[in-house]
This record gives C-alpha cells, structure tokens and sequence, in this order.
C-alpha cells in the first residue's frame, strides 16, 4: 500500500540514540508509513543505522543542507517535499510506542489535529513524569495547553485541513507556534491519553544549555504580544483568550522557577507550572507580557 503517514526526524549529532528512535518506527503496528531522517550534520546517518543493521525501504534520507540550522530548518525542508496527507514528528533522540501511528491515524480520519500523552524519561530511558496523561479527549485551541503543557512536536495533523511550516525567526516555542498557525482552520484536536510517545531529556540538549530559560521567556513574550495583535486568527474564536492566559501562567512559573529550584534541586519544570494551570485565578506575570 503507498504511505499516509510521514514521520519527519531531524537529526543533529544523533548517534546515540537515533537508532532506537528509529527501531520504534520500524516496531509499529500501522505499516503505512515513511520516515523522513534529515541530516542537519552532514552526517551519512543511511549508513550509520545499516551498520547497525537497521534498514527498511520505508526509510528516506535527506540532508538540510547545513550544518547546525536547526530542527525547525530541517523539518521544514522535508515538509516541502512529502506528499502524504498526514504527518507526525519524531525527534532522533525519541521514540514512539508501537500503537502510536495505528491509534493517530485512527483519530486523524475525524479530526485534523492529533496530540498524545507523553513519557517523559532522562537519557537512560528512566522515567520522569508524564504529561498529558487521562482519558483521551477532544481540545480546543483555547484547552490544548492546559493538557499538552508542554513538548508540542509530538502532534500528527492532516495536511489537508490544516497545514504550516516551522518559523524560523523564533528561537524557542517553535512547536507551539506551528500549532498556532494550524489552529487558524483547525477548530479542534483529538488527544490520545495514553503516553504512545517516549519523550527524552537529554543532558546534552539545548534546554540544559546557557541561556535557555531567556530564550524561553522571550519567546513566550513574542507569541503573546502576536495573539495580542491578532497575529493569529483562530477557527475557535476562543482560542487566542485560553492561549494567552496559558503563556501568562508559564511566564509566572518562570519568574519563580530559579526560587524553586534552590529548595527542590531537579524539579522539573513541568512540575512546577502543572501547579499553576490549576489556579487560573492568578494574575498576570509582572514582566508585563
């Protein structure tokens, strides 16, 4: 059968682990797929997983052209190129559980959009938390962030009623932003509670990097002030409202965020916001975003 579902990994210094991500595609129970691996690294990742003796010709191998564009860069590049209808995303240090295509594609033939709970794990597949996880669901524009709080690329969406490309300018909250952009003809999402998606924290990534907490704060700042402007019209109308008082929120866990730390060294900042997002009654964040 030809494939409905491509899966776009892209993949910067990802030895370590893009095997196994990859080895979770191959285990699907959906068999309809393609996956995207794009190469922002140069490297010759075809043969890297073949020696290994990971191969499938289901597997299709890009190269971004650059050497540390970026993830967003890299997903774009092969967003141009695909033809199937439906599309999910992978990153290369990720894994899927063997039911997650079956059980996306299975939604995505009712609504356009297609998020999952999440499992989150340290870089030695330990668990951390979960995220999102419950009943599956239907969300809203305006609901999505108050279950999905955080971790956005790892939605499916069917490019047939909704579709976007990565923006570039942002530094950080790149995969909310995709989802802002979808959610102007999307009026609705279908949300898998069951973690299919094993999401990892790596050490070496850019969230435990110098400077990642302002450039995290500063995003979310740039995304609130466009939904202030009506950058984003919404199918939902009540979309922008839910979205703007989501980033109102996570720039209050922000602020105090340092503070918990020195008390609860480790504390994930998942940990800290869920608080937050239960008592939407607090005021706005005093940076005046």
């Amino acid at each position: 059968m030809n494939p409905t579902i491509s899966v776009i990994m892209p993949a910067f210094r990802a030895e370590p682990f893009i095997a196994e991500g990859v080895r979770s595609v191959l285990a699907q129970t959906y068999p309809d797929w393609q996956l995207f691996i794009v190469a922002d690294d140069g490297a010759d990742y075809e043969a890297f997983l073949a020696a290994q003796g990971v191969r499938d010709p289901r597997m299709k191998f890009l190269s971004s052209g650059t050497i540390g564009g970026g993830a967003s860069r890299a997903r774009n590049f092969a967003l141009d190129l695909i033809d199937t209808p439906h599309v999910a995303i992978l990153d290369a240090d990720d894994r899927f559980q063997p039911q997650k295509l079956e059980r996306v594609t299975a939604a995505l033939a009712d609504y356009p959009i297609v998020s999952s709970a999440l499992a989150v794990m340290d870089d030695r597949y330990r668990p951390l938390r979960r995220v999102g996880a419950g009943p599956d669901r239907v969300l809203t524009p305006g609901t999505h962030k108050f279950t999905c709080l955080s971790m956005d690329s790892m939605i499916a969406w069917d490019r047939r009623r909704c579709d976007a490309r990565y923006d570039l300018d942002l530094t950080n909250m790149t995969d909310l932003e995709l989802l802002l952009q979808l959610w102007r003809t999307a009026g609705q999402s279908f949300h898998i509670g069951t973690p299919v998606h094993d999401y990892l924290k790596v050490s070496t990534s850019m969230s435990n990097g110098p400077g990642f907490s302002e450039r995290m704060i500063q995003s979310k700042l740039t995304l609130l002030a466009r939904l202030n402007a009506g950058h984003y019209p919404m199918a939902d109308a009540s979309g922008p409202t839910g979205l703007m008082r989501f980033l109102e929120l996570s720039l209050l866990a922000e602020e105090s965020y340092p503070e918990a730390l020195t008390t609860r060294p480790g504390l994930l900042f998942e940990d800290h916001l869920e608080p937050l997002l239960a008592r939407p009654s607090l005021p706005s964040p005093s940076r005046g975003g």
